[in-house]
Parts: structure tokens; sequence; C-alpha cells
């Protein structure tokens, strides 16, 4: 290849991986109108129990799933799991069909694209489309898993500065069902799932549930012990009429201090994640530079004799 080609390449790709850095990493909209932004009105989306307008695949995936019959334990452990990770809607039908999609998928996509046309051997076929089909069934259950823990996580991260601006709220008059609404509707905790979840909760007492059994399930809805012994003690304060302001600082502080105390287990928990890469990736290679030139050399003088 010529050399003025490969120069006129470098030079494309320089322009256009430092046109993408630019783009992502440059802000489009200048200081003034990110301000005039976040001063303007924002409507907050309202959290209904009511289901959203099916779509096409949800139709199919719920007429597919609903044919799976499910023990009642299956039963409540999908539904939990499900409403942990923010649906409303009952998506256990689209959840088993999914399942059901992908058990047929990808056995299906490896024997059109591999199995048929290359293998031989049809007890190797069989086995890889049992296990691919397998993986299928488990590939949602995974990801729902992984939602579950990354919302649980971001709630409990959002708890303590939630309750900081609930503390202020509430010493300064406002009640705690208007604490609520004044934090879902703050730009910092607009998209925050804690804050969701309470103006669910403040919903369902403004609906005529009684505010002990609503705070429970948001508890159980949530599925965070951090925030069953938060509900725990809003519950607790309303009976006994104490402070609620009170009870919120030292709650929030309580709460900082198990976070910094999990921060601190993690980083003390590095050092022996570190030992295994460091064993069977860093020494060996570190021994392959310090000691083969040796090696080489005393193979060369001992070859000599």
């Amino acid at each position: 290849m010529p050399l003025s080609v490969i120069m006129v390449l470098v030079f494309l790709g320089t322009a256009l991986g430092l046109f993408v850095l630019m783009y992502m990493f440059v802000p489009r909209k200048t200081i003034l109108e990110e301000r005039l932004e976040g001063l303007r009105p924002v409507a907050v989306e309202p959290t209904t129990l009511l289901e959203r307008p099916t779509t096409g695949w949800r139709k199919v995936l719920a007429r597919l799933g609903g044919k799976v019959p499910l023990s009642p334990r299956d039963y409540g452990k999908y539904m939990k799991s499900l409403v942990a990770t923010g649906f409303r809607s009952e998506m256990l039908p689209v959840f088993m069909g999914s399942k059901l999609l992908l058990m047929g998928l990808l056995p299906g996509a490896y024997l059109v694209f591999y199995g048929i046309p290359f293998e031989k051997e049809r007890a190797t076929m069989l086995v890889a489309v049992v296990v691919l089909a397998i993986v299928g069934f488990l590939i949602p259950s995974y990801w729902l898993m992984l939602m579950v823990r990354r919302r649980k996580l971001r709630i409990f991260h959002d708890l303590p500065d939630v309750l900081d601006l609930m503390t202020v709220s509430v010493e300064a008059g406002l009640s705690m069902d208007a604490a609520v609404i004044r934090i879902s509707s703050d730009k910092q905790f607009r998209q925050s799932p804690l804050a969701k979840e309470l103006r669910l909760a403040t919903q369902e007492v403004r609906a005529g549930k009684p505010r002990e059994n609503a705070l429970r399930d948001l508890g159980e809805r949530t599925m965070l012990d951090d925030m069953k012994a938060f509900v725990a003690m809003l519950i607790q304060t309303e009976k006994l009429g104490t402070s609620l302001a009170h009870s919120l600082r030292i709650h929030s502080d309580s709460l900082r201090t198990i976070r910094r105390q999990k921060a601190e287990e993690a980083a003390a928990k590095t050092s022996i994640k570190l030992l295994f890469p460091l064993v069977f990736l860093i020494m060996p290679a570190l021994f392959v530079v310090m000691l083969m030139p040796a090696l080489l050399r005393l193979t060369k003088v001992f070859s000599e004799f």
C-alpha cells in the first residue's frame, strides 16, 4: 500500500476519533442555557398503577408467556423481583414469554448458522442445542437480577440525601406528604427510584390506604433492608408522636455511617482481589521478562560444551 494512502487513512481515523471525543465530552449547551432550562418548570410524570399502552411485541410475549404454568412460589418470586425493578403493570407474562422466546431462538440460530451447515456429529449438535436452550431460559432471570441489584444500590445511595432534604423540609414546617412531593419535584431526585417509590406511597395514602400499610408496602417493594428500617422508623415515630425531624436526622446519620463502613469493607477487600491477577498474570510476565535473557545466555553457554 502506498505511503500516501496510509497517511490519509491515519489522518481520517485520527480526525474521526477526535470528533467522537468532542461530541461525547464537549457540552452542546452554554452555561446560561443550562441554568435557564433548570429554572423552567418540568411536569413530573405521575406514578400510577395503570398499565401502559401495550405494543405488538408485548402482546405476543404476553400471549406466549401466559401459557407457562407457574407454582405459587415461583409466581411470588418473579413478581417481587419485577416490582423491585420498578414495573408496576402485569409484566410477568411478558417476562416468561421472553424466556421462552430466547429458549427457542438461541438453539434455532445455532442450527441455522453453524450446526446444520458445518457440524457433522449429531451428539454434539444435541448437546449444544440443550445447553443453548438452558442459557436462553436463564438469560432473562440474570438480567432481572442485575436490574434489581442496580436499583437497590441506587436507592441505598440516594436514601441519606433524600432524608437530609426531608429533614430540612419538615423542620421548615411541611408535613411528610408535602416533603415527599417537594423531594420528588427536586431536580436532583426527579429521576431517582427512591423519590418515585415515596411518591407512590403518598398517592396510596391519598387514595385512602392506611399510612402504615402504605409504608410497609414501600419497604417490601424495594426489597432493601435499609429501606425497611426507614419505614419502621416512620411508623414508630407516628405511633409514639416523637419529633419526625429529629428521627430523620438520626437515621440519616446512621445510614451515612453504614455506607462509609461498606465502602471501607470494599476497600479492604481490594488487596485480596488483586492477589489472583498479580500471581497468575503479572508475576509470570515479570518472571519471563527478567529471567528469559539469563536463561537464553545460559542455554548458549552450555551448548558450547
